[in-house]
C-alpha cells in the first residue's frame, strides 16, 4: 500500500476496524467519541465529502493516514508512515470495497413489455426525439437501434430507441419512456485505439451520445462503459479490473447519487487499480448531467 492508496480509504472504515462506533451522523459530517484520548462528549468530527478527520478538543487533524500515526502513538507503538502504510494493509486492506448501493431510484425493466423486433432506427419520431436531446442522427445511427414492442396490459404497440447492453439486454428512451427490457447490465463500447490507456464511464446513454456528438460525431479514443444505472456500477469494475488502464474519466451526475458513486469509484481505481481518477462533472457544473449541459449549450430547453 502506498501513500496516495492510504489517503483514500475512508476515515469511517479505518474507525470501524477498531470498533470505534458513529455517535452522531448527517450526511455530510460524523461524530464519535475520541479514539485518541479520554472523553465523555464526542469532539471527533469526519467530513465525508473530503475524507478529513478533525479533533476538536486536541486542534489536531488532517487525511487518515495522520489520523493512523497519531493511533499508533496514542497506544504506544512504532508511528512512522511506513508503520501506518502497514498497520492499514494489514486492518484495512487494499480489497476493502463494499458493494455500491444507489441512493437514486433507477428504471428497471418492465415486464408488461414484449419485444416484437429490433431493427435499424429509421422512426421520424424518434429521430425528431434525439434532435431534441442534442444528439447527431449520425450519432444515433450508429449505437442505437429502433426497437418495437407491445405492451402485454394495453396491447399497444410502442417503438423507442434503444442502446443494447451486455447481456442482450436493451435500455429502452422515447419521450414517454424510460425503461428496459431483457436483462439489466451495462454497455462496453470500444474506442478507436485497440490498447487503450483510458476508460471512460458514464452514467446514461444520452451522456455519452452529447460527448460523441460534441467531438463531431467521432468515436472516443479511448473505451467507454454506459452504466446504465448507478446500481450496475459492480457489474463494471470487472471490464476494469487487471486490463492495464491507466487513467478513468468519470462523467457521473452532479447530484448525491452522481457523487457517491464517483467516490466509489474513486476508491476502486485508487485502492485496487492504481489508475489515474479525473472526474469530469466539473465541465458541466451547474447541470446535472452531460446531456442537459449540452442541450443547454445547443439554446435546446429540456421542458
Amino acid at each position: 500500500m502506498n501513500i496516495e492508496q492510504a489517503q483514500c480509504i475512508p476515515m469511517s472504515t479505518i474507525l470501524e476496524k477498531i470498533n470505534c462506533k458513529p455517535v452522531k451522523e448527517t450526511a455530510k459530517d460524523i461524530w464519535y467519541i475520541s479514539p485518541l484520548r479520554e472523553e465523555k462528549t464526542p469532539s471527533f468530527h469526519i467530513s465525508k465529502k473530503v475524507n478529513i478527520w478533525h479533533d476538536f478538543g486536541t486542534g489536531e487533524g488532517g487525511k487518515p493516514l495522520k489520523f493512523v500515526c497519531a493511533y499508533l502513538l496514542a497506544h504506544g507503538e512504532n508511528d512512522t508512515i511506513q508503520d501506518a502504510l502497514r498497520w492499514l494493509k494489514n486492518m484495512v486492506g487494499l480489497n476493502n470495497l463494499k458493494p455500491f448501493i444507489s441512493t437514486k431510484t433507477e428504471d428497471s425493466t418492465d415486464c408488461n413489455f414484449q419485444l416484437k423486433s429490433v431493427g435499424q432506427l429509421k422512426h421520424f419520431g424518434l429521430n425528431h426525439y434525439l434532435k431534441k436531446r442534442g444528439v447527431d442522427q449520425q450519432v444515433g445511427f450508429k449505437y442505437l437501434k429502433e426497437v418495437k414492442l407491445l405492451n402485454r396490459e394495453t396491447l399497444k404497440s410502442i417503438t423507442a430507441l434503444g442502446l443494447k447492453n451486455e447481456e442482450n439486454g436493451y435500455e429502452l428512451r422515447n419521450p414517454m419512456i424510460k425503461s428496459s427490457i431483457g436483462a439489466k447490465s451495462i454497455t462496453f463500447i470500444r474506442g478507436v485505439e485497440p490498447k487503450p490507456k483510458g476508460i471512460n464511464i458514464f452514467e446514461g446513454m444520452f451522456d455519452y451520445l452529447s460527448v460523441v456528438t460534441l467531438k463531431n460525431t467521432k468515436a472516443l479514443q479511448n473505451d467507454t462503459i454506459i452504466l446504465n444505472s448507478n446500481s450496475l456500477i459492480n457489474k463494471a469494475l470487472p471490464y476494469i479490473r487487471n486490463y492495464g488502464y491507466e487513467i478513468a474519466y468519470t462523467w457521473l451526475d452532479n447530484d448525491k447519487s452522481g457523487e457517491d458513486a464517483t467516490n466509489y469509484l474513486h476508491q476502486f481505481f485508487s485502492n485496487e487499480e492504481r489508475i489515474v481518477h479525473k472526474p469530469m462533472n466539473y465541465l458541466y457544473q451547474p447541470f446535472n448531467d452531460v446531456n442537459s449541459w449540452h442541450m443547454n449549450k445547443l439554446g435546446i430547453s429540456n421542458e
